[in-house]
């Protein structure tokens, strides 16, 4: 639908389909902190639902037709794009005439009328969105912000502020983020991704390009100008285009190990400078970043082992990830347990897949996470694992989370380090490891 039928500074009546989600949950405190009336549903309660529903959200624990129908005077209906058009809050939003959007649709809208940095990338922005705004934070610039994931510093995926400006994450998933206006727009690198929506790495470039398009006038792009899949977005802009590679400094102590995040304070630096902040705020700032939830989070020890819980599911973020790793426990066995995201990015990826976690000392592959996938394409965790042992003989195949868990529970030492890597549900075997 056209964005321009809802006045989102009138708004009062709001529901949320697939509230649960990170960006969505976000998305719903900002409209509850600007006193919309919000309900939200999703398949089954989480720490983020309860969260909500102490701030002032109606939760709905089933995904049903009567969570519409039994309130005809919603305004709003927002979905994430995981739901069908068959979904049955959906359907019932339609036969009420009910005006419906989704997340980035709706945030859009919000983010738009403010002076927007969008932080986008393949990789990393995320951390960058993050450490952005504890910059404009520590600078005295009280940015209203969306990220996704939860701050270290705060433990919410939201911040607001009372200045002109606003931070968002913005996903490349389906182009969602073409429905963004920035007026500063971070690009911290571009990859083949999200294979299940884009044809190629062309592809995708091209969504990077129409968005780079967008810049308002005036505005900038920030980026890495010599990283060849960069290259061809960036040509012939009418906006300013900043490097931010010279404001990498391997110096600058921070808390979050691995050359990746090194790139992504590059990229925050860079930034922070083209809106006005003294670089010394900014070092400050970036040697305090506490980092965000599954990213590299600490989550405990087992038998002597840290324990780390990280949303890595793409080659190249394994790949940084264990990199970092290997900086901060250089002595230490690393132990990765990995599950497969999207049976269709294991099948794309696959070799890139099996090249990186054979980096690790010993690997446990677990079942794919089927998200939005309709079929096995050929490829299995069990069929990833067996590829990888070609290389890494101390590598396994273990279906169940609990079984995972059994078996680490009696194998670790304090002599390893254990990386819980992947963006579905595997995180449940970090916190059961260190309960």
């Amino acid at each position: 639908m056209s964005t321009n039928i809802v006045d989102i500074k009138i708004l009062k009546k709001v529901h949320m389909i697939g509230v649960g989600g990170i960006g969505m949950s976000g998305l719903a405190r900002l409209f509850l902190h600007e006193g919309k009336e919000v309900s939200g549903s999703d398949r089954a309660p989480s720490d983020i639902t309860n969260a909500l529903e102490h701030e002032g959200m109606k939760f709905f624990g089933s995904q049903t037709a009567e969570n519409i129908s039994s309130r005809q005077d919603l305004e709003l209906v927002v979905y994430t794009e995981a739901m069908a058009k068959e979904h049955p809050e959906m359907v019932a939003a339609r036969e009420l005439g009910v005006p419906m959007m989704n997340y980035f649709e709706a945030l859009a809208l919000v983010a738009n009328q403010y002076f927007l940095i969008a932080v986008a990338g393949t990789h990393g922005k995320t951390t960058t969105t993050a450490m952005l705004i504890d910059v404009l934070e520590e600078a005295g610039l009280d940015p209203t912000a969306i990220v996704g994931s939860l701050r270290g510093k705060t433990g919410s995926n939201f911040r607001s502020g009372k200045s002109k400006y606003f931070i968002v994450e913005a996903c490349e998933y389906k182009r969602d983020f073409l429905y963004l206006e920035p007026d500063v727009l971070v690009i911290t690198n571009i990859e083949a991704e999200h294979l299940d929506y884009y044809k190629d790495l062309d592809d995708v470039q091209a969504a990077f390009r129409e968005l780079a398009l967008k810049v308002r006038s005036g505005g900038v792009v920030v980026a890495q100008i010599a990283d060849p899949n960069v290259a061809s977005v960036l040509e012939g802009l009418n906006v300013e285009v900043i490097d931010y590679k010279p404001y990498l400094d391997l110096s600058l102590p921070l808390k979050v190990p691995g050359v990746h995040n090194r790139m992504n304070a590059a990229a925050a630096r860079a930034t922070a400078y083209r809106v006005g902040i003294a670089d010394e705020v900014t070092k400050t700032s970036l040697s305090n970043f506490a980092g965000t939830w599954r990213r590299f989070e600490y989550k405990g020890t087992l038998n002597g082992a840290p324990v780390y819980d990280d949303y890595g599911h793409h080659p190249t973020e394994l790949t940084a990830t264990m990199n970092g790793t290997r900086e901060l426990y250089p002595d230490k066995k690393m132990i990765v347990v990995f599950q497969p995201h999207l049976y269709s990015r294991t099948a794309e990826l696959f070799d890139n897949f099996v090249e990186a976690l054979s980096q690790a000392d010993r690997v446990i592959v677990t079942h794919v996470y089927d998200a939005r996938d309709t079929g096995k394409q050929g490829v299995t965790g069990e069929t990833l694992a067996e590829a990888v042992k070609k290389t890494n003989n101390e590598t396994t195949y273990i279906e169940s989370f609990d079984d995972v868990v059994s078996e680490l529970q009696s194998s670790v030492t304090a002599d390893d380090v254990v990386l819980v890597m992947g963006a579905g549900d595997v995180t449940k075997i970090a916190n059961n490891l260190t309960m």
